[in-house]
């Protein structure tokens, strides 16, 4: 932590919102320098813990005793037991995505939120500590209206568009975690609009936002609680500080950015961070959109909007690209295993 009177930007920020940790490796969050509020993962993270070199023998036992019912079992059961670990290092929730080839199916969709919920169960985790993550698609979210329903809390994931915000809200989802930066720039730094203030100049901190206001605007309206808005996708400090000044209730990160949060001092002044010039505006919504079911008919006016919103759709369909090539890699390792267990 910071120097005697100097606060660290993991302070700093904190006094607005909660800072969760996007990384499911014990042994990483265990060495935090401060403990995280939620513990995040995907499949492509998900998917590099299952086959890290630490898990082998825990995969190899979970696929002797389940090959029998398939990868989609061993690799849920590997996930639940693998995000168990970090719960006594946290102070809420540990949160795991759906499969992201069911992204466009309700059923499969339910089917592995149910298995998540079974497999979390036997591990004895009572419901208030793990959240299932759910590709904010319109089959997607008419899976997590019925989950929330049932007491299984939901977070509605890859939203980029304020459409898909109102959808959420219209699952009753517990969480929304939009992106502030595209898929594509992790990998391609070329993209990254690196402003020198993304609360204002960053071209997704309007839309969001917009997003924070539309969910204002709808609790005064209906008077139920709204989804809480998860941030993810950071690439500096300045992004994460953003967060805050935009109302967001959590920002979820990666451990290097949580790192460099705990052990930098904070010089842009004392106390809480300066609002957004536009945060505490009113910001011109799509209300028409909030009179209508966008989840009628598996989320057919959903998908039109996604299709007019090329950003929007665009990136959602890079996102899922992005984690199914994860879901292949993991699902081709285990039945390399349960192939050999067979023989």
């Amino acid at each position: 932590m910071g120097d005697a009177g100097i606060e660290t930007w993991q302070e700093h920020v904190t006094k607005q919102m909660n800072l969760d940790i996007d990384w499911p490796e014990f042994e990483c969050i265990k060495s935090l320098p401060v403990s995280p509020f939620d513990q995040t993962s995907n499949p492509y993270l998900l998917g590099l813990q299952i086959g890290h070199e630490s898990n082998r023998d825990l995969l190899h036992s979970v696929a002797q005793e389940l090959h029998a019912e398939g990868w989609v079992a061993i690799y849920t059961r590997m996930a639940t037991t693998i995000l168990e670990r970090n719960l006594s290092l946290i102070r809420g929730r540990v949160l795991v995505q759906t499969l992201p080839s069911a992204a466009y199916s309700m059923e499969e969709t339910l089917a592995h939120a149910r298995l998540y919920t079974k497999e979390f169960h036997r591990l004895g985790v009572p419901r208030e500590r793990f959240c299932i993550k759910i590709l904010a698609t319109g089959p997607g979210l008419n899976a997590a209206r019925i989950l929330q329903s049932e007491g299984i809390d939901t977070l509605g994931t890859a939203v980029f568009g304020v459409e898909q915000a109102v959808a959420c809200s219209q699952a009753r989802c517990l969480f929304i975690s939009p992106y502030f930066n595209e898929v594509r720039s992790m990998r391609d730094p070329s993209l990254w609009p690196n402003v020198e203030d993304p609360a204002t100049q960053h071209p997704f901190s309007r839309p969001l936002a917009q997003m924070v206001g539309l969910y204002k605007h709808l609790e005064k309206k209906t008077g139920q609680t709204q989804p809480l808005i998860k941030l993810a996708a950071f690439r500096s400090l300045k992004e994460v500080d953003a967060a805050a000044r935009l109302g967001c209730h959590s920002a979820t990160v990666t451990p290097a950015i949580f790192t460099e949060l705990c052990i930098t001092k904070y010089t842009g002044g004392s106390g809480k961070s300066q609002a957004a010039p536009f945060a505490d505006q009113p910001q011109p919504l799509p209300l028409p959109l909030t009179e209508l079911d966008l989840l009628a008919e598996s989320g057919k006016i959903l998908a039109s909007a996604l299709e007019a919103d090329t950003v929007a759709g665009g990136r959602l369909s890079d996102a899922i690209d992005r984690f199914m090539g994860a879901e292949v890699s993991s699902k081709n390792l285990i039945e390399s295993i349960i192939a050999r267990n067979v023989e």
